[in-house]
């Protein structure tokens, strides 16, 4: 029977390309860094924000909104995939009881798994408030919609988590000899992120997390801001690669081991770094003219950190760029990604993608 499940499930996938339709929204949360952070950060007194111009320039009102792009993030364009609306952030008034059973978004930019990740931003959400505030999210949707409800949302919900690229450019490599660099080698360091981050995954799942795509480090040494500060030839910065190159695949054997411990696929880990690598190693093949330089920065490449503001170097045209500002991708790229996670092989997506899990859990 099994077999035959997943016989089927590759037949639809390979046929048609998307999962069957969803009668109804499903829930959303978010968990993470600035990759997925959509306002959090607006109201924080905190260095690490994205609501001046030109952040936002393509949104609809064209204006910035607390995401570090030009317009959607991943979770914007992966709230569309599955139906639902774009989870609102945590943090937000908007956030009202008639949005609250559609998720929300808990993310927070400069945070990483390790509590003093990002310590230079000041007021930000680490993994521990933000899975406080999940705590409480679940207190006041159980208030309105009463306990077996409440917990029937937060099981059937999707949720995304972003995590780890900041342990190493606003941690690690932060500055010479940071004291992580003191205490562990590299190969060292990651296997404490690994044991740090199953923790946390481990708390998800106690809090009632089912479905949930982990986003990998990315490819750490190829956005502008880590070019301009850590190579010396334009390319792609080595050391950073490399902790990228160890930080993905043990990633994935986290999650296959924490999986088999829960004797169900809770966790999928997506190869962000491959799917990046794809386009920037190619980017014209994909339509974009480059990969190296932020369409919105100052400095060689675009590419000094915090520099897209209303003074920046600014590109005519998004679509054409890789990276919107230092370090994160535009809309177009966030939706080459979004397919990756959608239709991509287990080199990709580990154990399954996307399209697969919605065609799963549309018939649990």
């Amino acid at each position: 029977m099994v077999i035959r499940l997943l016989f089927f499930v590759l037949f639809w996938v390979t046929a048609f390309g998307v999962a069957p339709e969803v009668s109804e929204p499903r829930p959303f949360f978010v968990f993470g860094d600035s990759l997925v952070d959509n306002g959090n950060n607006n109201y924080l007194f905190t260095g690490a924000r994205a609501d001046s111009p030109p952040y936002g320039i393509d949104t609809p009102l064209h204006l910035p909104t607390g995401r570090f792009s030009n317009g959607r993030t991943i979770p914007d364009i992966l709230s569309e995939v599955i139906g639902s609306e774009p989870a609102l952030p945590y943090l937000s008034p908007e956030l009202t009881d008639k949005k609250l059973p559609l998720g929300a978004n808990f993310a927070s930019a400069g945070i990483g798994i390790l509590n003093d990740t990002g310590m230079q931003f000041g007021n930000i959400l680490r993994m521990p408030v933000q899975l406080e505030y999940f705590r409480e999210y679940q207190r006041r949707l159980t208030s309105l919609v009463g306990q077996k409800q409440a917990k029937d949302i937060v099981n059937r919900a999707l949720v995304l988590v972003s995590l780890g690229g900041n342990d190493f450019v606003n941690n690690y490599y932060l500055y010479p000899f940071s004291a992580r660099s003191l205490q562990f080698t590299v190969p060292e360091y990651v296997i404490y992120l690994m044991s740090e981050y199953r923790k946390i995954l481990k708390t998800m799942y106690n809090l009632g997390v089912r479905r949930a795509i982990l986003m990998g480090s990315g490819p750490l040494g190829c956005a502008p801001g880590e070019i301009v500060q850590h190579s010396l030839d334009g390319e792609c910065a080595p050391d950073l690669q490399a902790a990228a190159q160890i930080f993905e695949p043990q990633l994935a054997q986290m999650v296959q081991n924490l999986n088999h411990e829960l004797g169900a696929d809770v966790f999928v880990a997506a190869n962000t770094k491959l799917m990046h690598n794809d386009i920037i190693t190619n980017p014209q093949a994909f339509g974009f003219e480059t990969s190296k330089t932020a369409c919105c920065g100052l400095g060689p490449y675009n590419g000094i950190p915090g520099s897209c503001n209303p003074s920046s170097n600014l590109c005519n045209n998004r679509d054409k760029f890789v990276f919107w500002d230092s370090f994160h991708p535009t809309e177009r790229a966030s939706r080459l990604i979004v397919e990756q996670m959608m239709n991509g092989t287990d080199e990709y997506m580990k154990p399954m993608n996307l399209t697969t899990i919605m065609y799963l859990d549309s018939h649990m």
